[in-house]
């Protein structure tokens, strides 16, 4: 797994949102692996009924990965 989601891996062992986000992710088998944008995974967290603040988390940790 590589772009976002192979960053976010590295947050499996953090505790709060970005930890949740990262555990959730590396558990989901549907997880995209691409296009690496934001609305891609935004997508797949709507689709997958997301609550708002794992969408807001989403996106903080979409402006870390952008910023590194």
């Amino acid at each position: 797994m590589g772009g976002f989601g192979g960053w976010l891996a590295q947050f499996t062992q953090v505790r709060g949102a970005i930890g949740d986000l990262a555990r959730d992710a590396s558990a989901d088998t549907d997880w995209p692996e691409g296009p690496d944008e934001l609305e891609t995974y935004t997508d797949h967290l709507d689709a997958a009924g997301a609550s708002p603040a794992a969408l807001e988390t989403l996106t903080e940790a979409w402006a870390r990965y952008a910023a590194r």
